[in-house]
């Protein structure tokens, strides 16, 4: 019997830089361990230099593919077992990142999703706050169409003038204006409405949480959804790759009887 492959999640990351740094601060804390062997297993490349993904949607940049296709090359070369990359808009890319991995990856839309079902039928109408790129694809109102949940995005405007302000103010470690420019993006679709909120950009979480935005209690945080899922994975794999060690040794006490008899 082969041994049991070893988990071990790769992060593609640099998408922003800070954003992946909040995302392994949730993996650590978010864990349930009593030292440190307890923890998940990472490989992070967390390499800025992906071009601009914004721009390159909106004709404006050079494409971001070949720069990530390098990093999933990297992390499978490290033994990547699971992939995960924390950064919305970059799961446009999805499709040609899977093709080219050995390792399977895991969606951080399907983690979202998932944290807004456990919620119930009163989570809706949801609010989402993301690039125009993940909302002109539709990563999300899909997902929450199928499943009978009403959302609402913002206006054109509200884009422009707070959202992507936002977004670059917290990738320019401007965290204070990123946070402001998020909040009031944010309450102007509580205002029309929105019972939730999906911080679905991984610089929104950062923002907001800098702040110390109550709107924080009402929001659905992607970055979260998706280290649940890396924790969720590790502990399933571990607990499996204990089950296989431990039918390997008893194979293996029950071979060494049969020969001495």
């Amino acid at each position: 019997m082969s041994p049991p492959l070893s988990p071990l999640i790769g992060v593609l990351g640099g998408m922003g830089p800070l954003a992946t740094v909040d995302f392994l601060h949730k993996v650590v804390g978010s864990t349930p361990a009593g030292r440190d062997q307890d923890h998940v297993p990472l490989v992070v490349w967390n390499v800025p230099q992906i071009p601009d993904r914004q721009q390159a949607l909106a004709g404006v940049g050079e494409s971001p593919l070949p720069a990530m296709l390098r990093g999933i090359e990297r992390l499978n070369g490290s033994g990547a077992t699971r992939i995960v990359i924390p950064c919305n808009t970059a799961h446009l890319w999805i499709d040609a990142l899977v093709a080219a991995s050995a390792a399977p990856l895991i969606h951080i839309v399907d983690a979202a999703i998932a944290a807004v079902e456990r919620r119930g039928a009163d989570a809706g109408p949801i609010g989402i706050l993301a690039t125009r790129a993940t909302l002109n694809a539709k990563l999300y109102q899909e997902r929450l169409d199928a499943r009978g949940l009403s959302w609402l995005i913002p206006a054109d405007d509200e884009i422009d003038t707070l959202f992507t302000p936002g977004c670059y103010a917290v990738k320019q470690n401007h965290l204070d204006r990123g946070g402001a420019l998020f909040e009031s993006a944010a309450r102007k679709l509580v205002e029309r409405g929105a019972r939730t909120l999906i911080l679905a950009c991984t610089e929104v979480p950062v923002g907001l949480a800098h702040i110390r935005s109550n709107l924080m209690k009402m929001s659905v945080d992607p970055t979260q959804a998706l280290a649940d899922a890396c924790i969720q994975y590790w502990l399933e794999a571990r607990e499996h790759r204990r089950g296989q060690e431990n039918l390997s040794f008893q194979l293996l006490i029950s071979d060494k009887n049969q020969k001495l008899e």
